[in-house]
């Protein structure tokens, strides 16, 4: 109930704000409302390389607005939360006066505007495909309420065009936002042109290999967990890792990289030769790149990570209680392209015989990567431009 009315007054607060911003006309102008920075980012400098480009502003969370200010330091960047009032007046400014809104995560705020009539709003989710449900199937919907649940489908009405990069993502995204087949771009996912950028990828090889000599001279295992609500803070790491050191160590170097939200894992410190605990504003995509096995759960990376072709072991240990609480699209074993683990020792055994499916992994990338084939950065882009030539040059 208390959480309802802060929404809700928090909303009313965002409807005024913005209300009184629609007195300003529009621009040509895209604002990037922010939460996971890669794809806007991809997006962002394949729109510099044309004459004549939008005005630009990002509207961050915390989460990435020092990283995005960093990159892109020529541009109008805000945070967008209420402690920097000013930041979020300016922040409902932009979204308020722009002719594309690209949003990168669910927004609440959407639920509290009407658009100029010709603005755009562009979902450009954070992953690449999904094993969790989330949006209207996610399980945790049932305990929100009528009220919490209206807001959702306003939310979801706002995605005038949703960004995917297969069939099988938006009939997912259909279920998720209900939306109809015409809202969805197939234009791939951006962040993905970089696994088919051979310069970019020799180049961030050397950067990593530099900060990370172990990742040169060993192979190296990348568990990457999906974030668990209940541990955001310290998060235990389900692992024996002194037998995986014990039984590893000569060939292999692990890297972890936990969730953003996820403050730190317990029991690395220990191994401190075999474990690199990775930090994380680490872009996961390039770590990806010298990753030789990945180890995960849940998460979204090995729709991306099968673009390499490589090896992935399933260790959802908590699989049972996880359906339950969060719920999964499929079937465990029909979702993963991988042998599933359930204990410290199978993962171990799994990675000394090395017995994995490189054609189940292929399959995998082709059902989930189909039109993520190197310039979907260029092809949204494209889209962009094409709309803007087409509503014609009526904003100033």
């Amino acid at each position: 109930m208390v959480r309802e009315l802060f929404i809700s007054l928090y909303l009313l607060l965002f409807r005024v704000l913005f209300t009184l911003c629609k007195i300003f006309p529009l621009k040509r102008k895209i604002t990037f409302v922010v939460s996971f920075e890669q794809n806007s980012l991809y997006v962002y400098e394949e729109l510099k390389k044309h004459p004549d480009p939008f005005q630009v502003a990002f509207v961050c969370t915390s989460s990435c607005y020092r990283r995005v200010a960093e990159t892109v330091r020529q541009e109008k960047v805000f945070l967008f939360e209420m402690k920097n009032l000013q930041h979020f007046i300016r922040s409902i400014y932009n979204i308020a006066t722009s002719k594309f809104v690209i949003v990168d995560n669910y927004y609440g705020f959407l639920a509290a505007v009407r658009f100029k009539k010709g603005v755009e709003c562009i979902q450009l989710w954070h992953a690449a495909g999904a094993v969790k449900t989330f949006g209207l199937e996610d399980k945790t919907i049932r305990t929100r309420g009528k009220r919490a649940l209206k807001r959702f489908k306003k939310v979801y009405a706002h995605f005038d065009r949703v960004v995917v990069g297969s069939e099988k993502m938006k009939h997912i995204f259909m279920r998720a936002f209900g939306l109809p087949p015409e809202n969805f771009l197939c234009t791939g996912i951006p962040r993905t042109d970089l696994f088919f950028d051979q310069n970019r990828i020799r180049d961030i090889k050397r950067k990593l290999y530099k900060r990370y000599p172990a990742f040169q001279k060993k192979k190296v295992i990348l568990y990457a967990p999906t974030f668990r609500d209940q541990h955001p803070d310290h998060f235990e790491v389900p692992l024996d890792w002194g037998r995986l050191y014990d039984e590893l160590k000569d060939e292999y170097v692990f890297a972890v990289k936990f969730h953003p939200a996820v403050n730190k894992g317990a029991g690395l410190l220990q191994y401190p030769d075999f474990v690199v605990d990775c930090p994380h504003d680490m872009n996961i995509n390039e770590l990806l790149l010298v990753t030789d096995y990945l180890i995960t759960d849940y998460s979204s990376v090995p729709f991306e990570f099968s673009l390499l072709g490589r090896p992935m072991i399933f260790y959802p240990y908590d699989l049972e209680s996880y359906q339950a609480t969060r719920g999964l699209w499929e079937p465990y074993d029909r979702l993963v392209p991988g042998p599933i683990a359930s204990t410290t020792a199978e993962i171990i055994d799994l990675i000394k015989k090395g017995s994995f499916d490189a054609g189940s992994v292929d399959a995998f990338s082709r059902t989930w990567n189909t039109y993520s084939a190197g310039h979907s950065s260029r092809d949204l882009v494209q889209y962009l431009r094409e709309q803007d030539e087409k509503k014609g040059r009526m904003y100033g």
